[in-house]
Protein backbone atom coordinates (compact mmCIF):
# COMPACT_ATOMS: atom_id res chain seq x y z
CA UNK A 1 0.00 0.00 0.00
CA UNK A 2 1.30 3.36 -1.22
CA UNK A 3 2.14 5.88 2.17
CA UNK A 4 -0.48 8.04 0.52
CA UNK A 5 -3.32 5.51 0.71
CA UNK A 6 -1.82 4.69 4.59
CA UNK A 7 -2.62 8.06 5.00
CA UNK A 8 -6.02 8.41 3.56
CA UNK A 9 -7.16 5.21 5.69
CA UNK A 10 -5.38 6.95 9.17
CA UNK A 11 -7.36 9.75 8.00
CA UNK A 12 -10.63 8.15 7.75
CA UNK A 13 -10.09 6.36 11.16
CA UNK A 14 -9.52 9.72 12.76
CA UNK A 15 -6.14 9.15 13.10
CA UNK A 16 -3.03 11.11 11.91
CA UNK A 17 0.16 8.62 11.00
CA UNK A 18 1.72 9.99 14.01
CA UNK A 19 -1.18 8.18 16.63
CA UNK A 20 -1.77 5.08 14.27
CA UNK A 21 1.62 4.32 14.80
CA UNK A 22 1.67 5.19 18.79
CA UNK A 23 2.92 1.71 20.13
CA UNK A 24 6.15 1.83 17.80
CA UNK A 25 6.88 5.58 18.92
CA UNK A 26 6.57 4.79 22.46
CA UNK A 27 9.09 1.20 21.71
CA UNK A 28 11.45 3.58 20.37
CA UNK A 29 10.80 6.20 23.40
CA UNK A 30 11.35 2.95 25.57
CA UNK A 31 14.73 1.81 24.06
CA UNK A 32 15.88 5.30 23.92
CA UNK A 33 15.21 6.56 27.45
CA UNK A 34 16.89 3.06 28.70
CA UNK A 35 20.17 3.96 26.33
CA UNK A 36 20.54 7.15 27.44
CA UNK A 37 19.68 6.51 31.16
CA UNK A 38 23.06 4.17 31.05
CA UNK A 39 24.94 6.16 28.63
CA UNK A 40 24.31 10.16 30.05
CA UNK A 41 23.18 8.93 33.61
CA UNK A 42 24.49 12.14 34.98
CA UNK A 43 22.14 13.97 32.89
CA UNK A 44 18.94 12.20 33.60
CA UNK A 45 19.86 12.40 37.42
CA UNK A 46 20.33 16.20 37.01
CA UNK A 47 16.98 15.96 35.14
CA UNK A 48 15.49 13.50 37.95
CA UNK A 49 16.43 16.35 40.73
CA UNK A 50 13.94 18.82 39.49
CA UNK A 51 11.16 17.76 41.61
CA UNK A 52 9.34 19.48 44.29
CA UNK A 53 6.88 17.42 47.20
CA UNK A 54 8.59 14.49 45.35
CA UNK A 55 6.86 15.15 41.79
CA UNK A 56 9.14 15.92 38.80
CA UNK A 57 7.92 19.45 37.45
CA UNK A 58 9.79 18.11 33.96
CA UNK A 59 7.61 15.42 33.58
CA UNK A 60 4.93 17.43 35.14
CA UNK A 61 5.21 20.29 32.38
CA UNK A 62 4.88 17.58 29.61
CA UNK A 63 1.82 15.86 31.51
CA UNK A 64 0.56 19.63 31.11
CA UNK A 65 0.95 19.49 27.71
CA UNK A 66 -0.88 15.45 27.50
CA UNK A 67 -3.97 16.72 29.19
CA UNK A 68 -4.60 20.32 28.37
CA UNK A 69 -5.93 19.69 24.72
CA UNK A 70 -8.80 17.62 26.66
CA UNK A 71 -9.34 20.47 28.97
CA UNK A 72 -10.20 22.38 26.25
CA UNK A 73 -12.85 19.78 25.29
CA UNK A 74 -14.19 20.26 28.41
CA UNK A 75 -18.21 21.21 28.18
CA UNK A 76 -18.87 22.65 31.93
CA UNK A 77 -22.29 22.56 30.44
CA UNK A 78 -21.96 18.49 30.50
CA UNK A 79 -20.51 18.14 33.58
CA UNK A 80 -24.16 19.24 35.21
CA UNK A 81 -25.94 16.56 33.23
CA UNK A 82 -23.77 13.73 34.44
CA UNK A 83 -25.87 13.00 37.47
CA UNK A 84 -28.25 12.11 35.13
CA UNK A 85 -26.11 9.03 33.85
CA UNK A 86 -24.28 8.06 36.93
CA UNK A 87 -23.53 4.27 35.72
CA UNK A 88 -20.08 5.16 35.07
CA UNK A 89 -19.07 7.16 37.97
CA UNK A 90 -21.21 4.34 40.37
CA UNK A 91 -18.59 1.43 38.39
CA UNK A 92 -15.06 3.85 38.49
CA UNK A 93 -16.08 4.37 42.45
CA UNK A 94 -16.47 0.64 43.34
CA UNK A 95 -13.78 -0.68 40.93
CA UNK A 96 -11.19 1.45 42.23
CA UNK A 97 -12.00 1.25 46.05
CA UNK A 98 -14.07 -1.60 46.59
CA UNK A 99 -12.20 -4.04 44.21
CA UNK A 100 -8.94 -2.83 43.03
CA UNK A 101 -6.96 -2.41 46.39
CA UNK A 102 -8.00 -5.84 47.60
CA UNK A 103 -7.39 -7.91 44.38
CA UNK A 104 -3.38 -6.65 44.43
CA UNK A 105 -3.03 -7.49 47.71
CA UNK A 106 -3.94 -10.80 47.05
CA UNK A 107 -2.25 -10.96 43.85
CA UNK A 108 0.94 -9.42 45.60
CA UNK A 109 0.86 -12.50 48.17
CA UNK A 110 -0.11 -15.04 45.46
CA UNK A 111 3.03 -14.45 43.79
CA UNK A 112 5.52 -13.53 46.20
CA UNK A 113 5.07 -15.64 49.48
CA UNK A 114 3.56 -18.42 46.53
CA UNK A 115 4.65 -18.72 43.16
CA UNK A 116 7.91 -16.82 43.76
CA UNK A 117 8.73 -18.05 47.04
CA UNK A 118 11.71 -19.90 45.99
CA UNK A 119 13.25 -16.91 43.77
CA UNK A 120 12.64 -14.36 46.21
CA UNK A 121 13.95 -13.64 50.29
CA UNK A 122 10.77 -13.59 52.43
CA UNK A 123 11.68 -10.28 53.71
CA UNK A 124 12.02 -8.45 50.21
CA UNK A 125 8.44 -10.03 49.49
CA UNK A 126 7.07 -8.27 52.15
CA UNK A 127 8.20 -5.44 50.43
CA UNK A 128 7.28 -6.18 47.24
CA UNK A 129 3.82 -6.61 48.72
CA UNK A 130 4.09 -3.25 50.42
CA UNK A 131 4.54 -1.54 47.01
CA UNK A 132 1.70 -3.36 45.09
CA UNK A 133 -0.57 -2.29 47.79
CA UNK A 134 0.62 1.69 47.57
CA UNK A 135 0.09 0.89 43.48
CA UNK A 136 -3.49 -0.51 44.18
CA UNK A 137 -4.79 1.78 46.73
CA UNK A 138 -4.01 4.97 44.45
CA UNK A 139 -5.90 5.60 41.04
CA UNK A 140 -4.72 7.80 38.42
CA UNK A 141 -5.31 11.42 38.75
CA UNK A 142 -3.14 12.79 35.15
CA UNK A 143 -2.04 10.42 32.51
CA UNK A 144 -6.50 8.78 32.48
CA UNK A 145 -6.64 11.81 30.62
CA UNK A 146 -4.64 10.94 27.70
CA UNK A 147 -5.98 7.86 27.65
CA UNK A 148 -9.61 8.73 27.58
CA UNK A 149 -8.61 11.48 24.76
CA UNK A 150 -6.87 7.81 22.96
CA UNK A 151 -10.44 6.51 23.11
CA UNK A 152 -12.24 9.47 22.43
CA UNK A 153 -13.40 9.12 25.56
CA UNK A 154 -16.16 12.00 26.77
CA UNK A 155 -14.17 15.06 28.34
CA UNK A 156 -16.74 16.23 30.79
CA UNK A 157 -17.16 12.75 31.69
CA UNK A 158 -14.08 11.62 32.42
CA UNK A 159 -13.55 14.65 34.50
CA UNK A 160 -15.63 14.28 36.94
CA UNK A 161 -14.75 10.67 37.59
CA UNK A 162 -11.23 11.62 38.08
CA UNK A 163 -12.42 14.38 40.86
CA UNK A 164 -14.24 12.12 42.19
CA UNK A 165 -11.73 9.57 43.04
CA UNK A 166 -9.23 12.59 44.00
CA UNK A 167 -11.89 13.66 46.58
CA UNK A 168 -12.06 10.24 47.91
CA UNK A 169 -8.49 10.00 47.96
CA UNK A 170 -7.49 12.71 50.40
CA UNK A 171 -10.09 10.53 52.87
CA UNK A 172 -9.55 6.97 52.20
CA UNK A 173 -5.99 6.35 51.02
CA UNK A 174 -4.05 6.73 54.08
CA UNK A 175 -7.01 4.27 56.06
CA UNK A 176 -6.77 1.76 53.37
CA UNK A 177 -3.51 1.51 53.30
CA UNK A 178 -3.00 1.10 56.89
CA UNK A 179 -5.52 -1.82 56.81
CA UNK A 180 -3.73 -3.56 53.89
CA UNK A 181 -0.37 -3.00 55.25
CA UNK A 182 -1.39 -3.71 59.00
CA UNK A 183 0.35 -0.44 59.82
CA UNK A 184 -1.13 2.33 61.76
CA UNK A 185 1.47 5.42 61.28
CA UNK A 186 1.10 5.76 57.47
CA UNK A 187 2.67 9.23 57.11
CA UNK A 188 0.37 10.73 53.49
CA UNK A 189 2.83 12.91 51.87
CA UNK A 190 0.08 15.95 51.52
CA UNK A 191 2.26 18.16 49.61
CA UNK A 192 2.51 15.05 46.90
CA UNK A 193 -1.05 14.77 46.93
CA UNK A 194 -2.28 18.07 46.92
CA UNK A 195 0.54 19.26 44.56
CA UNK A 196 -0.39 16.66 41.94
CA UNK A 197 -4.01 17.20 41.62
CA UNK A 198 -3.40 21.40 41.42
CA UNK A 199 -1.28 20.35 38.71
CA UNK A 200 -3.19 17.70 37.09
CA UNK A 201 -6.56 18.93 37.40
CA UNK A 202 -7.21 22.12 38.53
CA UNK A 203 -4.73 24.56 36.93
CA UNK A 204 -4.84 22.93 33.45
CA UNK A 205 -8.81 22.70 33.57
CA UNK A 206 -8.48 26.36 34.70
CA UNK A 207 -6.17 27.05 31.73
CA UNK A 208 -8.56 25.25 29.53
CA UNK A 209 -11.52 26.59 30.58
CA UNK A 210 -10.19 30.39 29.52
CA UNK A 211 -9.16 29.10 25.98
CA UNK A 212 -12.48 27.45 25.37
CA UNK A 213 -14.13 30.53 26.39
CA UNK A 214 -12.00 32.82 24.49
CA UNK A 215 -12.72 30.88 21.41
CA UNK A 216 -16.24 30.54 21.72
CA UNK A 217 -16.66 34.34 22.42
CA UNK A 218 -14.33 35.23 19.36
CA UNK A 219 -16.34 32.55 16.99
CA UNK A 220 -20.05 33.22 17.69
CA UNK A 221 -20.31 30.55 20.20
CA UNK A 222 -19.32 27.77 17.22
CA UNK A 223 -17.96 24.95 18.76
CA UNK A 224 -16.14 24.07 16.06
CA UNK A 225 -13.52 26.55 16.77
CA UNK A 226 -12.89 24.49 19.67
CA UNK A 227 -12.40 21.36 17.90
CA UNK A 228 -10.44 22.95 15.47
CA UNK A 229 -7.99 24.59 17.92
CA UNK A 230 -7.82 21.05 19.99
CA UNK A 231 -6.99 19.58 16.11
CA UNK A 232 -4.18 22.19 15.68
CA UNK A 233 -2.17 21.37 19.55
CA UNK A 234 -2.85 17.56 19.83
CA UNK A 235 0.37 16.59 18.19
CA UNK A 236 1.80 18.11 21.40
CA UNK A 237 -0.25 15.80 22.98
CA UNK A 238 1.33 12.89 22.13
CA UNK A 239 4.95 14.37 22.36
CA UNK A 240 4.42 14.79 25.57
CA UNK A 241 3.49 11.24 25.72
CA UNK A 242 6.88 10.00 23.93
CA UNK A 243 8.92 12.76 26.08
CA UNK A 244 7.27 11.51 29.60
CA UNK A 245 7.99 7.89 28.46
CA UNK A 246 11.58 8.52 27.91
CA UNK A 247 11.85 10.22 30.85
CA UNK A 248 10.21 7.66 33.12
CA UNK A 249 12.32 4.67 31.73
CA UNK A 250 15.53 7.16 31.63
CA UNK A 251 15.51 7.60 35.25
CA UNK A 252 15.29 3.97 35.86
CA UNK A 253 17.74 2.81 33.34
CA UNK A 254 19.99 1.48 35.27
CA UNK A 255 17.98 -0.48 37.68
CA UNK A 256 16.53 -2.43 34.11
CA UNK A 257 19.55 -3.16 32.68
CA UNK A 258 21.05 -4.29 36.47
CA UNK A 259 18.10 -6.54 38.03
CA UNK A 260 15.80 -7.28 34.82
CA UNK A 261 15.15 -10.46 36.11
CA UNK A 262 13.73 -8.78 39.44
CA UNK A 263 11.71 -6.25 37.50
CA UNK A 264 9.92 -9.27 35.46
CA UNK A 265 8.98 -10.82 38.51
CA UNK A 266 7.61 -7.55 40.08
CA UNK A 267 6.07 -6.83 36.54
CA UNK A 268 3.65 -10.09 36.86
CA UNK A 269 1.18 -9.48 39.34
CA UNK A 270 0.81 -5.74 38.11
CA UNK A 271 0.23 -7.00 34.70
CA UNK A 272 -2.63 -9.50 35.30
CA UNK A 273 -3.78 -6.83 37.86
CA UNK A 274 -4.29 -4.12 35.24
CA UNK A 275 -5.90 -6.86 32.59
CA UNK A 276 -8.26 -8.03 35.14
CA UNK A 277 -9.47 -4.79 36.51
CA UNK A 278 -10.03 -3.69 32.94
CA UNK A 279 -11.95 -6.53 32.10
CA UNK A 280 -13.85 -6.44 35.04
CA UNK A 281 -14.85 -2.33 34.23
CA UNK A 282 -15.51 -3.16 30.79
CA UNK A 283 -17.17 -5.80 30.96
CA UNK A 284 -19.54 -4.36 33.60
CA UNK A 285 -19.75 -0.98 31.58
CA UNK A 286 -21.16 -3.50 28.65
CA UNK A 287 -23.71 -5.61 30.70
CA UNK A 288 -24.96 -2.29 31.99
CA UNK A 289 -24.95 -0.82 28.26
CA UNK A 290 -22.86 2.59 29.17
CA UNK A 291 -22.09 4.70 26.11
CA UNK A 292 -18.37 3.14 24.72
CA UNK A 293 -17.13 7.14 25.45
CA UNK A 294 -18.08 6.81 29.25
CA UNK A 295 -17.34 3.25 29.27
CA UNK A 296 -13.44 3.29 27.96
CA UNK A 297 -12.33 6.25 30.23
CA UNK A 298 -14.45 4.45 33.14
CA UNK A 299 -12.30 1.02 33.32
CA UNK A 300 -8.88 2.60 32.19
CA UNK A 301 -9.23 5.10 35.54
CA UNK A 302 -9.24 1.87 37.55
CA UNK A 303 -6.22 0.19 35.56
CA UNK A 304 -4.17 3.23 35.66
CA UNK A 305 -2.00 4.40 38.93
CA UNK A 306 -1.26 7.37 40.76
CA UNK A 307 1.89 6.54 40.63
CA UNK A 308 3.83 9.82 42.08
CA UNK A 309 1.78 9.43 45.02
CA UNK A 310 2.56 5.36 45.44
CA UNK A 311 6.56 6.34 44.94
CA UNK A 312 6.44 9.25 47.63
CA UNK A 313 4.64 6.84 50.34
CA UNK A 314 6.84 4.21 49.37
CA UNK A 315 9.79 5.90 50.03
CA UNK A 316 8.49 7.63 53.13
CA UNK A 317 7.32 4.52 54.65
CA UNK A 318 10.42 2.26 53.57
CA UNK A 319 13.60 3.99 52.32
CA UNK A 320 14.59 5.06 48.79
CA UNK A 321 16.53 2.20 48.28
CA UNK A 322 13.87 -0.43 49.60
CA UNK A 323 11.89 -3.10 47.72
CA UNK A 324 8.62 -1.32 48.29
CA UNK A 325 10.01 1.29 46.21
CA UNK A 326 11.57 -0.62 43.63
CA UNK A 327 7.88 -2.08 43.16
CA UNK A 328 5.84 1.01 43.03
CA UNK A 329 8.62 2.23 40.11
CA UNK A 330 7.97 -1.00 37.75
CA UNK A 331 4.49 0.22 38.08
CA UNK A 332 5.57 3.12 36.36
CA UNK A 333 7.47 1.10 33.59
CA UNK A 334 4.76 -1.13 33.20
CA UNK A 335 2.06 1.45 33.01
CA UNK A 336 2.41 3.39 29.72
CA UNK A 337 2.68 -0.20 27.32
CA UNK A 338 -0.11 -1.95 29.27
CA UNK A 339 -2.26 0.67 28.72
CA UNK A 340 -1.63 1.74 25.20
CA UNK A 341 -2.98 -2.29 24.62
CA UNK A 342 -6.05 -1.86 26.29
CA UNK A 343 -6.49 1.37 24.58
CA UNK A 344 -6.52 -0.65 21.49
CA UNK A 345 -8.79 -3.31 23.00
CA UNK A 346 -11.45 -0.47 23.71
CA UNK A 347 -10.91 0.99 20.66
CA UNK A 348 -11.74 -2.02 18.81
CA UNK A 349 -14.05 -2.85 20.61
CA UNK A 350 -16.27 0.06 20.20
CA UNK A 351 -18.97 -1.38 18.06
CA UNK A 352 -20.23 -3.57 21.20
CA UNK A 353 -21.15 -0.61 22.88
CA UNK A 354 -24.14 1.97 23.14
CA UNK A 355 -22.81 5.56 21.08
CA UNK A 356 -24.31 7.78 23.64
Amino acid sequence: MSAAAVDIDARAAGLGLFEKWLSVWVAAAILAGIALGNLAPGMLASLAAVEFASVNLIVAVLIWAMIFPMMVAVDFGAIRRVGGKPKGLVITLVVNWLVKPFTMAALGVLFFEIVFADLIAPADAQQYIAGLILLGAAPCTAMVFVWSQLTKGDPAYTLVQVAANDLIMIVAFAPLVALLLGVTDIAVPWETLLLSIALYVVLPLAAGAIVRHRLLATHGGDEAAVSAFTGRIKPLSIIGLLLTVLLLFGFQAEAIVARPLLIALIAVPIVIQSYGIFLIAYGWAKAWKVPHAVAAPCALIGTSNFFELAVAVAIGLFGLGSGAALATVVGVLVEVPVMLSLVAIANRTKSGFPAG
